[in-house]
């Protein structure tokens, strides 16, 4: 029998596997609307430490355990600054 560990890193390697691609293409192909792609690029931050500032993204998100109050200090993978950009690129050409 394999150990718990093993089974949950096979997990967890097939759930990126599989979703990274498609999320990736998904955002160039403009298959987000208006709000998911805010909450998707939000959900990056909030998840790296973003302290937000608007009513709505508290509201959503919250503050607690936040750490950087400007975007451009929040640290971000170079996975988190594609999507966060491919988001940006389908919200204009949708006229978020």
């Amino acid at each position: 029998m394999k150990s718990p560990l093993i089974l949950a890193l096979a997990a967890a390697a097939t759930l990126a596997v599989t979703l990274i691609p498609a999320a990736a293409g998904d955002i160039q192909g403009d298959a987000y609307d208006c709000n998911e792609l805010w909450v998707m690029r939000n959900e990056i931050y909030k998840a790296n430490g973003y302290c937000f500032t608007s009513a709505k993204a508290i509201s959503q998100f919250g503050n607690a355990g936040c750490s950087y109050d400007s975007m451009t200090e929040v640290p971000l993978s170079r996975m988190d600054r594609q999507i966060i950009g491919d988001a940006k690129t389908s919200a204009a050409r949708q006229g978020c």
